[in-house]
């Protein structure tokens, strides 16, 4: 993507965002919120249960902002790469801001309310012990260490770390993988981490990260990590350390300043994820697809090419 138009996205996305006087907009209509609660329900039924003596998977995946498809495209990804490669096939709740979760493919919207049910859900089917949360939120992000979050013009709101520490707090999960890939996201750092938390961001605390843009098909950590990083190896944190390098390497030469993106690793997590990795088999390399553009209508009323080229023909 050329880099100007790209810094401009950038730039105006941290604008909009920078204010901090988002005015949180909660979805108020009372059909949508009950289709909400419907979905949310049956993606948390599905779950497959938990494997007596063997550690599994489950991942909950968050594409914030409806605005650039890049979002929905990393989410939607992160569904496919854990169901075939990472055995996590029946344990995947993805919550995506989107005009297709409405329409073409409902899906839960990624509301805090939707990712409180979700993980709840998650926290109830799960071991505690021995089973593993991936939870990867992609979207935009504040100066003020916010998540920004949005369906416009239905929705709009911000998730600080207190509150995405409760959310998990709350569902009771103790063995978690938080990857927060968003601008400034090295913010969350503090407020999430501990002993059984292995923490991925994109960027530093006071750093913007890159790739969004409605060119984009992935964000820059999206791309290194989740895309090529996690089709190399199934080590999240192996994959990190790569995903930094690769990232470093492209902003250099594309003129922007490093995002610095950071780890954080619980040293009692360390174990469990080695263990659930033993055990694992995985599945081949997941190709990134990104979703095709639904189909134009057809209005029956517009005549074809075909119609419109006789039509024109001039009278003998």
């Amino acid at each position: 993507m050329n880099r100007l138009p790209q810094l401009l996205w950038c730039l105006l996305a941290l604008l909009i965002c920078a204010t901090g006087s988002v005015a949180a907009r909660g979805l108020t209509d009372p059909v949508l919120r009950e289709r909400q609660r419907t979905l949310v329900d049956a993606a948390v039924a599905g779950l497959a249960p938990q494997r007596p003596g063997q550690p599994d998977l489950y991942v909950v995946g968050f594409g914030g902002d409806s605005a650039e498809d890049v979002f929905r495209n990393e989410t939607v990804y992160l569904d496919t790469l854990m169901s075939q490669r990472f055995g996590a096939r029946g344990r995947v709740v993805t919550l995506i801001n989107h005009s297709d979760s409405l329409i073409r493919t409902p899906r839960p919207l990624a509301t805090l309310e939707n990712l409180r049910a979700a993980l709840a859900g998650v926290g109830k089917t799960m071991d505690h012990e021995q089973d593993v949360l991936l939870l990867f939120m992609t979207m935009h992000g504040t100066p003020q260490h916010q998540l920004f979050v949005q369906l416009a013009p239905v929705y709009f709101d911000l998730i600080d770390p207190g509150e995405l520490r409760k959310a998990l707090d709350d569902a009771g999960i103790r063995n978690r993988v938080l990857v927060i890939s968003a601008c400034y996201s090295g913010g969350f750092v503090p407020a999430l981490k501990n002993n059984d938390t292995l923490i991925l961001t994109a960027a530093h605390r006071n750093r913007p990260s890159f790739g969004c843009g409605p060119d984009s098909d992935a964000t820059y950590f999206g791309r290194a990590w989740l895309v090529d990083g996690l089709n190399e190896t199934t080590d999240f944190v192996a994959a990190f350390e790569t995903a930094k390098t690769r990232i470093a390497e492209r902003e250099k030469a594309e003129g922007f300043r490093p995002s610095r993106p950071q780890i954080s690793a619980g040293k009692q997590l360390l174990p469990r994820l080695q263990a659930w990795q033993s055990q694992l088999v995985p599945g081949p390399k997941v190709a990134y697809a990104v979703p095709a553009p639904p189909a134009p209508a057809i209005d029956a009323a517009t005549p074809s090419k075909a119609d419109s080229g006789k039509a024109s023909k001039p009278k003998k």
